[in-house]
């Protein structure tokens, strides 16, 4: 093995030789779904079995008493503890690499317990780095334009105007918390009547990012900061709070990568700010994954930074399976490779350039459905990880199990991944399952078209719950405060 890796098909081999065991250990294995087939000895611990013992590279302890889960880092920490997930990983020896999507600093100490590296910046760093109005600021310093804003405490509806008279942002406005992901914490104030509505979840919060509301549609990429620089996947689209999919306003429900999505001056733009955004990150001390999401003015066509997740995200699945990522190399295999600590001398801006083409953008999409219903009942029947097939009348039916989303091999078939399970309780907001598709889900006016909406009826109808006992129904079941994903 070269003692510096000098190009992609040496990376690709660096990867397919690997001896180092390697987990990704979350509620599922969603987010770095098909990673296991570019890396030798990379295995998925999951909570959640969602291919009910079929991947072979997926294992899920059995269930065991625990205090209930308020994050996801809550349920990496349990799995970090269970006996059934230290044997495994004690059992396949090698000095373990961990992997997360969202971790704290009692998973760095479980973790260094079992002997193990996690393959991530620290903990606090990540979280300073979450933090909404950090992104701002980080943004100001890249050149990176945040929508007009401004960052203070509110203390009261009336303090909120004068601080948005003072800033010129006018009065229709979104306020974000510093923490929060999927819309839990986007508010939308037009008036005294919406601030009421929210004022328990703002007043008290500390710093708030103000911001002007603005006509626009949501898009996101993925980027990964390395010691050569800052490389940059593709721009997607995102869906936002489709109430077939979500029931939170202003929530993400997934995601679509396609070349004419955007215009090719806004991709540009967007992929520019990318990568300028990312080395003010390699200069603040931050490696690796991350996330940006843009807003971009429907009139305009202007760029404006969103909100920053340093880490994988829900978009990941979709970028580490375009087209690019078949021709070089998935973008998280950059990250590995980061951390690996092996030498690589490469020339980011030929792998951007190439990137930037249309021709390495395929045509998918995902949709996150979730139970949108306010109420609370008892799933008995949720459809299981497979390709689906949609009828000519409609009608989705189950066609032969998969965990290869390449499987799909049209817009009339569908890989589902399964979250819910028969016995699971089914609430408002609770996961479903993710569904991905070739080609759109979404017109050209950024609306679900009338195929995605057949599908996610046709997924639902699959779906079924009975009734709590008397004894456990009613509030004593609560919307948990995390989403898995």
């Amino acid at each position: 093995m070269p003692t510096v890796l000098k190009n992609i098909s040496e990376i690709r081999r660096f990867f397919h030789r690997n001896e180092d065991p390697i987990y990704f250990i979350s509620a599922t294995n969603f987010n770095l779904l098909g990673l296991d087939e570019w890396v030798k000895n990379f295995k998925y611990i999951c909570y959640i079995d969602c291919y009910g013992g079929k991947h072979p590279n997926v294992f899920c302890p059995s269930e065991q008493p625990h205090a209930e889960f308020q994050s996801i880092e809550d349920i990496n920490n349990y799995l970090l503890q269970h006996k059934e997930v230290i044997d495994f990983i004690k059992r396949r020896g090698g000095k373990p690499k961990f992997v997360f999507l969202m971790f704290d600093e009692e998973t760095e100490r479980l973790s260094k317990e079992l002997g193990a590296d996690v393959w991530f910046p620290k903990a606090n760093l990540r979280t300073s780095m979450d933090n909404k109005i950090a992104t701002v600021r980080i943004g100001n310093k890249a050149g990176v334009p945040s929508v007009p804003n401004v960052l203070a405490e509110v203390t009261s509806y009336e303090n909120l105007r004068e601080t948005c008279e003072k800033a010129d942002i006018g009065h229709d406005l979104v306020l974000q918390s510093a923490f929060g992901d999927s819309g839990h914490t986007t508010f939308f104030i037009k008036s005294e009547a919406d601030f009421r509505r929210h004022e328990h979840e703002i007043i008290g919060e500390g710093e708030i990012k103000i911001m002007k509301r603005i006509d626009c549609r949501g898009s996101a990429i993925e980027a990964c900061a390395t010691k050569e620089g800052t490389i940059v996947g593709p721009l997607t689209t995102e869906l936002v709070g489709f109430n077939e999919l979500t029931p939170y306003r202003g929530g993400w429900c997934g995601n679509e990568i396609l070349s004419t999505a955007f215009p090719p001056k806004v991709r540009e733009r967007a992929r520019e700010l990318t990568f300028k955004f990312g080395e003010q990150l390699r200069k603040e001390g931050y490696r690796g994954y991350f996330e940006l999401d843009f807003l971009i003015d429907k009139k305009t066509n202007e760029i404006w930074l969103g909100e920053l997740n340093p880490r994988i995200t829900g978009a990941s699945s979709m970028t580490n399976h375009a087209a690019f990522a078949h021709a070089d190399a998935p973008l998280f295999l950059f990250h590995l490779l980061e951390f690996s600590k092996k030498k690589f001398d490469l020339d980011t801006t030929e792998l951007n350039n190439r990137w930037a083409n249309p021709d390495m953008i395929d045509s998918w999409s995902q949709m996150v459905i979730k139970h949108t219903e306010d109420n609370v009942d008892i799933c008995t029947a949720a459809p299981e990880t497979g390709i689906y097939k949609m009828l000519e009348d409609g009608r989705v039916v189950f066609d032969r199990f998969d965990y290869h989303r390449r499987a799909v091999e049209s817009e009339n078939e569908a890989f589902f991944l399964q979250i819910m399970q028969p016995g699971s309780y089914r609430y408002e907001g609770a996961d479903i399952g993710i569904l991905v598709t070739r080609g759109r889900s979404m017109t050209k006016n950024f609306q679900l078209n009338e195929r995605a909406k057949k599908w996610i009826h046709g997924i639902k109808q699959t779906v079924d719950g009975k009734a709590l006992p008397v004894a456990n129904a009613g509030p004593a079941i609560a919307d948990p405060a995390f989403k898995i994903l």
